[in-house]
């Protein structure tokens, strides 16, 4: 998968969820979907259109009532939900909430070995300065990045590593995802 289809999908709050439940083998509707992912109806809806923009879900023609459709995996949908899938399990209840924030799981699919700030950033070309800084300082302080700062060059450098479940979750992400220069 390309990175820039991981930032895409990862965007929205609910659409990993969503694909790691469909992945476990929740049924396509709205609401298994919904009482399996936790969702509000607003940000379910807005996930499930994210992921059918995006080509990993479509409607299932000639199942389910109009207000009440019926949504199957595309080819690279089901590739993105054994991901997904794959993510889900590593990580447990508590931590969820961080892997819903927009740049966390790409930040560790840079990090599958010690990076430095520019490195990181250059791997992720539309992240900013500061979501990167925040992104990096909450998973830092949740264990699952650790820095190290050298002291001995000019100005000091920081080096980021994935750590714990951060480098559980980043050799996952990392092998399924390609870095395009």
């Amino acid at each position: 998968m390309d990175i820039r289809l991981f930032v895409n999908i990862t965007s929205r709050a609910w659409a990993l969820p969503i694909l790691a439940q469909l992945d476990a083998g929740i049924a396509g509707r709205q609401a298994p979907l919904l009482a399996a992912t936790g969702a509000g109806r607003t940000a379910f809806a807005q996930s499930m259109d994210h992921l059918i923009t995006l080509g990993l879900m479509e409607r299932n023609p000639g199942y389910g009532h109009p207000l009440r459709p019926e949504f199957r995996l595309t080819p690279l949908g089901k590739s993105a939900a054994k991901l997904a899938g794959d993510i889900h399990r590593i990580a447990d209840e508590t931590d969820r909430d961080l892997l819903r924030r927009s740049w966390t799981l790409p930040v560790l699919a840079s990090l599958q070995t010690p990076r430095h700030f520019i490195e990181i950033k250059r791997d992720l070309s539309p992240i900013t300065d500061r979501a990167l800084s925040q992104s990096l300082k909450t998973m830092e302080a949740r264990h699952w990045v650790s820095r190290q700062v050298d002291d001995r060059t000019r100005p000091p450098r920081s080096r980021y590593s994935a750590v714990s479940t951060g480098g559980l979750l980043s050799d996952v992400t990392a092998s399924a995802v390609t870095f395009v220069q």
